[in-house]
């Protein structure tokens, strides 16, 4: 938050919480800048759309085979193919996601948590309606909003790419987090990348790495660690 009464020399410009940027005068006192606010609110505005491409027949049986002659008369219907379709649509999916952000919001501003919404086909309108229409409070007053903001947009990703009928690329392992706790020890959770975002966080500490700059700071910061940790060794032997 912005302190006008610090030393000028302890003194760090207020930033987005979400992606980093240092916030415009207007935009003091707020946890998320305006250009994420509408980025999250386009995305939230899409999702239904997305949801009712991804909750059909041919998105869930994309890619399976015609059975076979002696099988045609089966009962049972088949295994969709696409389980990473049934995912999201299905329960635990996105309208799971979705209401838990609703939830953590609802109990940020002392409202009562919705009851039962119905299906998932059912529940996704009215959770985008709840989430589009609180989004600039949260922005404003929510500290947790980055979290949200980061949800939503990489659930927004992950049916967006499957209406593409994208196949999710895979995570990479690239080392471990090399920032230091207050005890003074590595953090050294283990860090993964995908190539569908730039962005990569910590599970342990939240640090964030985002622009080729940070990421070089990170190799750097991994490869001191990792010196340290060799010379103590050679120290011990």
């Amino acid at each position: 938050m912005h302190d006008p009464n610090l030393p000028a020399d302890d003194y760090t410009w207020p930033t987005c919480a979400a992606c980093g940027r240092e916030l415009w005068n207007v935009e003091l006192g707020r946890h998320a800048c305006r250009p994420c606010e509408e980025k999250t609110a386009q995305r939230i505005a899409e999702l239904p759309s997305l949801f009712q491409q991804l909750d059909t027949t041919a998105a869930l049986m994309r890619g399976a085979r015609r059975p076979d002659a002696g099988t045609s008369s089966s009962k049972t219907p088949p295994i969709p193919p696409r389980l990473d379709v049934l995912a999201l649509v299905g329960p635990g999916g996105v309208a799971t996601r979705l209401a838990a952000v609703e939830d953590a919001w609802r109990q940020a501003l002392g409202w009562t948590v919705a009851p039962w919404r119905g299906s998932p086909a059912q529940a996704v309108p009215q959770l985008v309606e709840f989430l589009g229409n609180n989004l600039l409070w949260a922005c404003s007053s929510y500290e947790s909003v980055a979290d949200d903001i980061e949800e939503i947009r990489r659930l927004h990703a992950e049916c967006a790419a499957l209406a593409r009928d994208e196949r999710r690329p895979g995570r990479v392992q690239i080392g471990n987090c090399p920032v230091r706790g207050d005890d003074g020890e590595p953090c050294w959770t283990p860090l993964t990348a995908s190539g569908a975002s730039h962005r990569v966080r910590c599970g342990g500490c939240g640090t964030r790495w985002e622009t080729l700059g940070e990421w070089r700071e990170l190799r750097a910061a991994q490869e001191q660690v990792l010196a340290q940790t060799e010379q103590g060794e050679g120290v011990a032997a």
